[in-house]
C-alpha cells in the first residue's frame, strides 16, 4: 500500500467515509419513497412573549413552509429550521391562516441555542403548542393506595378547577399535577351534577433527573375525539433522488456546524452520544416503523463519514491530511511525525470516546 501513488492511496481512505455517504442517500431515498407520516405543523397556541408571539403566529394556523421549502409536518419544519438555529440566524415561516390567507412571519433564533433544544422540546422553546385533541379532564380510573384514591376520586369524576384556575383539558391538568409533587392542591370535581372539594396531593417521582408530581389516574377519551391532522412528506422514484441529496448535504453540514460549536464551547460536550445511546434511539425508531429507522440509519451514517474525515491522525481524515502534504512537498511526512500524530490522535479519540460513554451512563440514571 505505501508503494502506491498518492492519489491511488487517497482514493482508499476516502472510500470508506464516502461508504457512509452513499449508505445514507441511499437511506434517505429509500424513506422519501416509501413517506414519512406525522402530525401536521398546526399551531394549537402561543405562549405570550414568546419567539412565536413576537413574529405574529397565532392559533390553528399552519406552517406550509420554511425558508421556502414545503413542510407538511413538524419534523420537516425542525429539520429546516436546525440549520438556522446552528446559526442564530432567522428563518421564515410560510405561514396560512385558518381562514386560508397566507403570509410571512420571521422568526429570529438569536436568543435560541443548540443546548436549548438538547434540554427540552423545540416547539416550547419557540413557544409553540401543537394542535392537539381537547380532551375533557374527566377520570376513567384510578389506580388503588395511589394519591388520586387516598383523595377520594373515582371514575367519572371531572376535575373542574385546581387551587381556583379553571382546569380545561386533561393535558392542563396533568402539567398541574406534575408540578406540585408533595404539594396541596385543593381542587373541585363535577360528580353526578354535583360539586365537590377534594384536597388532593401528588407523589413525588423521578424522571429523566426531574422530580414531577403523579397521582395514579387515567383519562377517559371521549368516543368522539377529534382525529390529530396528519401529513406526509413522499417523493417520486425521481424525484427522491434529489431530495436524498438535499438531505445528505444538509445534514453533513449540520454535524459540521455542530462539531465546530462544540469546540468553540457554543455547545454543550453533553449532546455527545456513544453506543448505549445510540442502541436506544435505534430501537425507539425501529418501533416508530421502517421510514424512521432508515432517517436514523442516515443519520448515522452522516455523522461516521463526517467525524472519519476529520483532520485527526488514526482517522481516514488523518491519513489524508498527511497525503495531502506529501502530495504538496513531493516527500512522505517523516515516520516519527506520523507515530507522534497517531499518539495525539489515539488519546483523543479514546477521550472523546470515553466522554461519550459517560454520557450514555448519566443519561440511564
Amino acid at each position: 500500500f505505501n508503494r502506491q501513488p498518492v492519489s491511488t492511496r487517497m482514493a482508499v481512505v476516502v472510500a470508506g467515509p464516502m461508504a457512509n455517504f452513499a449508505l445514507a442517500f441511499l437511506a434517505y431515498w429509500l424513506t422519501l419513497v416509501i413517506g414519512v407520516s406525522g402530525p401536521r405543523p398546526i399551531i394549537g397556541g402561543v405562549e405570550a412573549g414568546s419567539i412565536a408571539a413576537r413574529a405574529g403566529l397565532v392559533a390553528d394556523a399552519e406552517v406550509i413552509a420554511v425558508d421556502g421549502a414545503p413542510t407538511t409536518t413538524w419534523d420537516g419544519v425542525f429539520r429546516r429550521s436546525l440549520g438556522a438555529i446552528l446559526d442564530n440566524d432567522h428563518v421564515e415561516f410560510g405561514m396560512r391562516a385558518a381562514g386560508g390567507g397566507e403570509h410571512i412571519a420571521v422568526l429570529d433564533f438569536a436568543e435560541l441555542g443548540i443546548d436549548d433544544l438538547g434540554e427540552g422540546d423545540f416547539l416550547a422553546e419557540l413557544g409553540i403548542t401543537p394542535k392537539r385533541p381537547v380532551i375533557p379532564p374527566v377520570i376513567e380510573r384510578v389506580v388503588p393506595d395511589q394519591p388520586a384514591a387516598r383523595a377520594g376520586l373515582t371514575s367519572g369524576d371531572e376535575i373542574l378547577r385546581s387551587n381556583g384556575d379553571a382546569v380545561p383539558t386533561w393535558t392542563a391538568w396533568v402539567e398541574i399535577v406534575r408540578a406540585h409533587p408533595e404539594q396541596r392542591l385543593d381542587i373541585v370535581v363535577r360528580r353526578g351534577g354535583e360539586e365537590l372539594p377534594v384536597v388532593l396531593t401528588p407523589q413525588a417521582y423521578a424522571v429523566d433527573g426531574e422530580v414531577v408530581g403523579r397521582i395514579g389516574a387515567e383519562v377517559r377519551i371521549p368516543e368522539s375525539i377529534e382525529p390529530i391532522p396528519m401529513g406526509i412528506e413522499r417523493y417520486g422514484l425521481l424525484e427522491a433522488i434529489g431530495g436524498a441529496g438535499g438531505r445528505t448535504w444538509d445534514m453533513s453540514i449540520t454535524t459540521l456546524k455542530f462539531l465546530g460549536k462544540m469546540i468553540t464551547g457554543d455547545a454543550s460536550v453533553k449532546n455527545l452520544s456513544g453506543p448505549i445511546s445510540i442502541a436506544h434511539y435505534a430501537g425507539q425508531s425501529a418501533r416508530l416503523g421502517v421510514a424512521r429507522f432508515l432517517e436514523f440509519l442516515a443519520l448515522v451514517s452522516v455523522s461516521l463519514a463526517v467525524l472519519n474525515l476529520l483532520p485527526v491522525p488514526l482517522l481516514d481524515g488523518g491519513h489524508l491530511m498527511f497525503y495531502l502534504i506529501e502530495s504538496i512537498t513531493r516527500r512522505p511526512v517523516p515516520e516519527q511525525v506520523q507515530v507522534y500524530g497517531q499518539q495525539i490522535g489515539l488519546v483523543m479519540l479514546l477521550s472523546l470516546m470515553g466522554l461519550a460513554v459517560y454520557n450514555d451512563i448519566l443519561r440511564m440514571l
